[in-house]
């Protein structure tokens, strides 16, 4: 029953995510006795979940394929920021929301992308590879990078946002490698269900951000939904046409085209609360980010598979 449950939970996270969401927006108190500050803690189950599920192999394509997962991190830490920041500017956004879309554009690729992959057919070790390098490097770029685009319009702090991202992304990452490595018949136990449990703290995270800013969303949710939706379609089509340009295969470009649009909004959203509390806009796109690529990844990823089972039986 347990396995049947946790089936259901990863199969239809998408829509359970969008249910949370509309809760959460129209009934606030379902989720306003959560603190913010548990974003972090959440945030760090599923960062725990991902270390339980990587193993050293994961590792070696960085190192046997430098130049693949180095065009898709690059193509994931320019594109997206500066996507980002274009789409704030085109539709004016007040600085609260460009914070927070800058921030979404700043992160590295999000823990579902490896799920959506699979599902396009597209190559999962690429896939697996661009977000172990992404998160790595994330704690570095990702502070830099939102310095650089909005450091003129607010302050900075590079960091402490430094130091966020390794306690809420880096430690649980490796707390988890190492419990796995040292403590294998537990991880055997739990490690099938941490995706449902992954999904379920990613759908609380999305509850508690869109509560705490219901009313904000309420007054300026046409805007950013279609400044996000813009966001996170628009990093697919340039991930998939820049592999495509610089001569990747059809499976390489569903990775880089998938990791590229979908990004860690969770972290987003911690970082927003916790480094731009005075701007509770700044959660907003975050918020809406989270409940959005899963959705929009999930179609994206239905066209992709049709593409690559063509080219298979051609």
């Amino acid at each position: 029953m347990f396995k049947k449950i946790n089936t259901l939970i990863v199969k239809y996270m998408a829509i359970l995510v969008l249910l949370v969401g509309v809760v959460a927006l129209f009934c606030p108190a379902a989720f306003n006795w959560i603190k913010p500050s548990a974003i972090n803690y959440l945030l760090g189950v599923v960062m725990f979940g991902m270390g339980l599920t990587l193993n050293p192999l994961d590792f070696k394509i960085v190192f046997s394929r430098p130049k693949d997962v180095g065009i898709g991190c690059l193509a994931q830490f320019t594109i997206m920021p500066l996507l980002a920041w274009g789409l704030a500017h085109i539709f004016a956004l007040p600085p609260e929301l460009t914070i927070g879309i800058v921030l979404v554009g700043c992160c590295p690729g999000g823990t579902a992308s490896n799920v959506i992959t699979y599902l396009a057919k597209g190559d999962l070790a690429l896939s697996v590879g661009m977000t172990c390098v992404s998160t790595i490097a994330a704690p570095l770029v990702t502070p830099l990078l939102t310095w650089l685009l909005v450091g003129e319009t607010v302050h900075v702090d590079v960091l402490n946002m430094f130091w966020s991202i390794v306690k809420v992304i880096i430690l649980p990452i490796g707390i988890g490698f190492i419990v796995k490595h040292f403590f294998a018949d537990f991880t055997k136990s739990v490690v099938d269900y941490m995706p449902a449990f992954s999904s379920l703290a990613i759908a609380v995270i999305v509850g508690t951000v869109v509560a705490a800013n219901s009313a904000q969303l309420l007054s300026v949710g046409p805007l950013i939904l279609l400044v996000v939706a813009l966001h996170n379609i628009c990093g697919f089509a340039l991930g998939f046409c820049l592999a495509k340009l610089v001569g990747m295969s059809h499976e390489k470009c569903t990775a880089v085209s998938v990791e590229v649009g979908m990004q860690n909004s969770g972290l987003a959203c911690s970082l927003a609360q916790t480094h731009f509390a005075a701007m509770p806009f700044a959660a907003v796109p975050g918020a809406i980010f989270s409940v959005w690529h899963n959705i929009a990844g999930a179609i994206w990823a239905r066209i992709l598979s049709a593409r690559n089972a063509e080219k298979e039986t051609t």
